[in-house]
């Protein structure tokens, strides 16, 4: 018997998406997870220093706030622990299926389902699809450097070695996004020797953390005091994300604190130069750390700004025909952010592919959820919903609002299918390009939010609140319903 719902991964918005489906009533609905665990990122995300660069009391959900968070910027060991609470709070194991990874979806127009194949060749029947992968779930490996020759250690930061001891080692990092600014600070007085290797420099910001005291914690116990901080770091964020991301003032005096964040902690002029960047502020993601900085100043840790050109038996080779010696490598390299729900093969009507025909330009989708020719299906975490600068979960839960409203009002009307229009498709598409034109990513930097054609299909380019407002109400007008 197929299910209403099924949700594919156990991450906070696959989780979110599970919490109101049950509190709306709806509870035929499974919760595919290929792990043997709940969590996402903050389940493989295990290397020294993961954590939260989004305030505590604004990374978690409106309806569960109240889980007394040790500090300001939560790790991810208590990420993790926030999201088992959950699961346990609001029942959602029995609804769980573990180390079951969806790797096909296919619509059957005659009976009006998604059929779900696995990765053991198990098939599964529903009438919604819910895909809650996520953008931060494939791990990117340099595709133009081949490894086999090394004899070290090699490993993505997503999939760290806890059982490789780094005491005295000689350390490769290859990469210097926010894994590596989180991770280069734990592991740069134990090593022996680090060479970080970096592509291009990044903006970074103090950070600020500190843990909570017994005053923050009494008042966090209150309504009130956990919705005066919530608030302020939502309004703080919205603010200074949609400015800054418009150039101008704001754009500047983030720029500034970049600047003086940097000069007040790298003293030596070529290693501040090399750590510069070519770019106005935003244009990649800006980390937060007060730790990153100082840990490059180290003896012991040399930064590398020639291109990699080879991994060899022993080492890497840069471009200026210098050998690198190390033992082991990590790859802190991202993730494949613009490939939204790869590897899965996702098939809608007239056999049209998602990521192959529909997406063979670049993902798009109606308000980051639906595509034409996949009807009843609704993607969380797509297209142009990921933020800038503060929490991606102000834009899940509206997700999760606006499909759970999609789903009862199909259940009252008697429909069977709900389908985004081709035409209202296109005008959302064609507003969204229009307010993306003069944003700082288009600036002239690589980074996850763009394709290697330039189209920018990770961020949304306007305040959450507009987004909000945009996905309060499905409007009827804009779907073939049937």
């Amino acid at each position: 018997m197929a299910d209403q719902v099924a949700i594919i991964g156990s991450g906070f918005a696959g989780l979110c998406m599970a919490i109101r489906l049950k509190q709306a009533g709806i509870h035929s609905f499974t919760v595919y997870e290929r792990a043997l665990d709940i969590g996402g990122v903050w389940r493989d995300n295990t290397y020294p220093g993961a954590g939260s660069d989004v305030a505590s009391h604004l990374y978690c959900y409106s309806f569960e706030q109240s889980f007394g968070w040790s500090r300001s910027f939560p790790r991810q060991e208590e990420m993790l622990r926030y999201l088992q609470h959950c699961v346990e709070k609001y029942g959602l194991r029995p609804h769980i299926r573990f180390g079951v990874e969806v790797v096909g979806a296919r619509y059957d127009e005659v009976a009006k389902r998604w059929e779900l194949e696995d990765a053991h060749g198990g098939l599964h029947q529903a009438r919604t699809l819910v895909p809650a992968l996520g953008q931060l779930s494939k791990p990117k490996i340099p595709e133009d450097l081949s490894m086999q020759d090394f004899t070290g250690v090699v490993f993505h930061s997503s999939e760290w070695k806890h059982d490789h001891d780094l005491t005295g080692k000689k350390v490769g990092v290859i990469g210097t996004g926010a894994s590596a600014v989180q991770l280069i600070p734990e592991i740069a007085a134990k090593v022996g020797k680090l060479s970080v290797f970096q592509r291009s420099a990044t903006w970074i910001l103090p950070k600020f953390e500190y843990r909570f005291g017994r005053a923050h914690q009494t008042m966090f116990k209150t309504r009130a005091g956990r919705m005066f901080f919530r608030g302020a770091w939502f309004v703080f964020g919205d603010f200074v994300a949609y400015s800054a991301i418009r150039g101008g003032r704001i754009g500047k005096i983030l720029g500034y604190l970049c600047s003086w964040q940097l000069r007040r902690q790298i003293q030596d002029p070529e290693l501040r130069d090399k750590l510069t960047p070519e770019f106005p502020a935003g244009c990649k993601r800006v980390a937060l750390s007060d730790t990153y900085y100082p840990a490059l100043a180290r003896n012991n840790v040399e930064l590398i700004t020639e291109k990699i050109v080879q991994v060899t038996a022993h080492g890497v080779v840069t471009a200026d025909g210098v050998e690198h010696e190390v033992d082991t490598l990590i790859c802190a390299s991202g993730f494949m952010g613009t490939e939204f729900l790869a590897p899965m093969e996702i098939t809608g009507r007239n056999g049209v592919r998602l990521r192959e025909d529909a997406w063979a330009e670049g993902a798009s989708a109606y308000l980051g959820m639906a595509v034409p020719k996949f009807p009843n299906l609704f993607i969380l975490y797509g297209p142009n919903t990921n933020l800038g600068s503060t929490s991606v979960l102000l834009m899940i839960e509206a997700q999760v609002r606006y499909t759970v409203k999609c789903l009862l009002l199909m259940e009252s009307r008697g429909h069977e299918e709900m389908e985004v229009s081709t035409q209202a498709f296109q005008a959302y598409q064609d507003e969204l390009e229009k307010s993306l034109e003069g944003t700082v990513w288009a600036a002239g930097c690589s980074s996850w939010y763009k394709t290697e054609s330039g189209k920018i299909v990770s961020n949304w380019p306007k305040r959450v609140l507009r987004y909000r407002r945009e996905t309060k109400l499905p409007r009827l007008e804009h779907f073939l319903v049937d």
